[in-house]
């Protein structure tokens, strides 16, 4: 389950400073040089000390001008599907590709266990701000930071118990209470007896008029850009439902789960999935349904805490090898913070890999 980014470098990169460089952001985050490991059958993490950072070259000039650009590509495929052994830190691979003297491709490869799309931005921006300190012989000016993940798990586990836990348990209890087992779908095969990861990705645009548009109907009902997309989506899916008519849904989506300023420069995974119910009973017009999706969704961020695998755990659904349990769709606006890798001498374009 990986996180995956290919960073294009029109320039001529300094290869050893960069790989200092990728050591210290390692160095800098236990998240990075944690190892999993099973005790008393439980996991627990393990953190080993610094090892610097190697960096493979792969050199694609040998090959015909009219292939590299093909071979670079299987490349990145490749190397964003390649598992990681969970016991065997660090849980960041990084490799570059040398298409032409003046043409690379960064390949960053972190597992999810330990990192979430924010992740990815701490680890561009520190990446910059380390090359250029050491291209030009300085020491790093960034701050060592004041916690580390394990500190944030640890913290987690005792602010989740006792009372507390047990308000939000009752909360989403009575949330869910009622929920259809499953989002029904009219589908094209047949379902499988267990779910697979396969999956794939398609790209297409939605045009600046139409976010527009979609911007000022969120600020006349008071509502966020996201509630409205999400209120849209939630009647796509009523409507695709056809006969079946299921007015009664959830749809789950990822919150960042950085609520205390602490966590925000850390790399780690700290998103966290919501099942946010949606009632599109009474045919509602599109203010109501905006005002329901509203009042849903304000309420989900305050009790937001509860990691979806205990809600699971708590409410117990039947379970089907076919299906996620609570949800089975999830819908997501990618707004995390977008960092511009800016390197003294070198053009960047980031793009993220599909991961299959």
């Amino acid at each position: 389950y990986n996180i995956a980014a290919a960073v294009e470098l029109t320039g001529r990169p300094d290869l050893p400073v960069l790989a200092v460089a990728l050591g210290e952001v390692v160095r800098r985050h236990e998240a990075l040089r944690t190892a999993f490991q099973v005790v008393d059958h439980e996991p627990v993490q393990v953190v080993v000390d610094p090892a610097g950072c190697t960096l493979p070259l792969i050199d694609l000039q040998g090959l015909p001008e009219r292939e590299r650009e093909g071979e670079a590509d299987r490349l990145a495929s490749a190397e964003a599907r390649r598992p990681f052994d969970l016991s065997h830190p660090p849980l960041l691979r990084v490799t570059l590709l040398r298409k032409r003297p003046k043409r690379h491709a960064l390949l960053l490869t972190m597992h999810h266990i330990v990192s979430d799309g924010w992740s990815m931005g701490v680890l561009v921006r520190e990446l910059g701000v380390l090359y250029a300190a050491f291209l030009e012989g300085r020491p790093s000016p960034l701050p060592e930071l004041a916690i580390q993940y394990p500190d944030f798990a640890a913290w987690q586990r005792r602010h989740l118990a006792g009372a507390h836990l047990e308000s939000e348990l009752a909360w989403w209890r009575e949330q869910l209470a009622g929920l259809p087992p499953a989002l029904e779908l009219p589908v094209d095969h047949p379902r499988p007896a267990a779910l697979s990861s396969r999956g794939a990705a398609h790209d297409f645009t939605i045009g600046r008029e139409v976010l527009a548009r979609l911007t000022e109907v969120s600020r006349q009902h008071g509502a966020t850009l996201f509630m409205a997309l999400l209120a849209g989506f939630a009647a796509l899916l009523q409507r695709v439902n056809g006969d079946w008519g299921q007015d009664d849904l959830a749809v789950g989506t990822p919150i960042a789960g950085r609520t205390r300023e602490e966590t925000e420069p850390l790399i780690g995974l700290f998103v966290n999935t919501l099942a946010l119910r949606v009632d599109l009973s009474g045919d509602p017009d599109l203010a109501a349904l905006l005002a329901r999706v509203r009042e849903t969704t304000l309420a989900a961020y305050a009790h937001q805490e509860l990691p979806f695998e205990r809600l699971v755990e708590e409410l117990a659904p039947e379970r089907d090898r076919s299906r996620p349990p609570l949800v089975q769709v999830l819908f997501a606006l990618q707004n995390t913070p977008s960092e511009s890798l800016a390197l003294p001498g070198l053009d960047l374009t980031v793009a993220s890999q599909d991961t299959g």
